[in-house]
Order: C-alpha cells, then structure tokens, then sequence
C-alpha cells in the first residue's frame, strides 16, 4: 500500500512517538470493535486522523512547518486508515455453527 505524504508524516510521527502510537493503536482497536464493517471504520478512522493532524499542525513539527509552506488543505487520510486497521485491529473470527467441523486445509 502507498501513502500520500500527509499519510506517510503522520505514520512516521506515530513511530517515532511512543505515547502517540500507543494512543492510536488503542483508538484503532477501539473504532474497530464498534464498527459494523472495515469500510465503516476506515471512514471514522480517517476523520479522527485528520482531526489529529490539523491540531499536530498547530504545535508540533514536521505538522506546522508543512502547514506553514503549504496552507492547511484537507488531504486524503484513508490509505492510512485502512493500512493501520489491517495492522494494529484485533481479527474479528467468525464464531461456527454448532455442529460445523472446523477447517482443515491439508486434512
């Protein structure tokens, strides 16, 4: 998956920051465990995401110095949003049906 460079700041930041990507990772876990599909996830991930990076662009580098050269322009987050639900959301298992034999594949 690529990313956008807003996209690829924020990843950086986040790995960079400890407390920040543990808030994140949680936040992610959490809007996955309430969501009712990945669509519906990446969607309100993405606007948390922006959220944090119009209030990072008003204190914290490399945020403000984009912000600065280049104005506060709403930019796609989503490729962010679906990446870090496939990385950092818990697998949701489908539970079986009562009687279903579990799956084998080299059975």
């Amino acid at each position: 998956m690529s990313l956008n460079r807003a996209e690829q700041m924020v990843f950086d930041y986040l790995q960079e920051k400890p407390d920040e990507k543990r808030h994140w990772h949680d936040k992610v876990s959490g809007i996955s465990a309430r969501a009712r599909d990945p669509h519906t996830a990446a969607i309100e991930l993405e606007g948390e995401l922006w959220r944090y990076f119009e209030e990072r662009s008003a204190v914290a580098s490399p945020f403000r110095e984009r912000a600065q050269r280049e104005g506060l322009r709403r930019t796609s987050l989503r490729n962010l949003a679906e990446y870090l639900l496939r990385v950092w959301a818990p697998v949701k298992v489908k539970p079986r049906a009562e009687g279903e034999e579990p799956w084998r594949p080299y059975a």
